[in-house]
């Protein structure tokens, strides 16, 4: 599987679980896994990512074009899909408008496209307030997991070495 992974995949790896200071074998797996062509996210995350001015943003800005995509001209019919499905479902006017504006929509729209799986650690939700990703991919039919769903299918393995 190839998969793209949301923002929050690595805002929240720096934040709790893997810390770029504590775990550097999530990162370096991340590293290693786009290398191989298999894990990637896009420009729009990586743009988010470096808004935060942070170590993240940095690591970030490090990894470059093969690793956060930039939009080609096979996502338009992918948008105007996803668009479509947006429009089209009971959410409120501000979160179509909202979802339509974010990264979001960029990143289902890519793993619509190119058949990439997202990651993420967003969660479906009822509520027409706010168009969560884990909704989108399910409307569109794009498959959607968990960061530890990926990395369990991966068979990531972080293990300590000798001091």
């Amino acid at each position: 599987m190839k998969y793209l992974l949301d923002s929050d995949v690595f805002i929240q790896a720096k934040n709790l679980h893997y810390g770029l200071d504590f775990c550097p074998a999530f990162w370096d797996w991340l590293v290693t896994a786009n290398l191989n062509e298999q894990v990637f996210s896009i420009e729009k995350v990586g743009d988010e990512i470096e808004a935060g001015a942070d170590e993240l943003a940095s690591w970030a800005a490090d990894r470059g074009d093969g690793f956060f995509l930039k939009p080609d001209a096979a996502i338009l019919p992918a948008l105007a899909s996803v668009s479509a499905w947006a429009t089209t479902q009971s959410y409120e006017a501000a979160a179509v408008h909202t979802f339509l504006q974010k990264a979001d929509f960029y990143l289902v729209a890519h793993a619509l496209a190119h058949r990439y799986v997202v990651v993420t650690h967003e969660v479906p939700a009822a509520s027409t307030k706010k168009i969560k990703i884990p909704n989108a991919c399910i409307g569109i039919g794009v498959k959607c997991m968990t960061p530890y769903e990926m990395l369990r299918h991966e068979r990531a393995r972080f293990i300590l070495g000798p001091q």
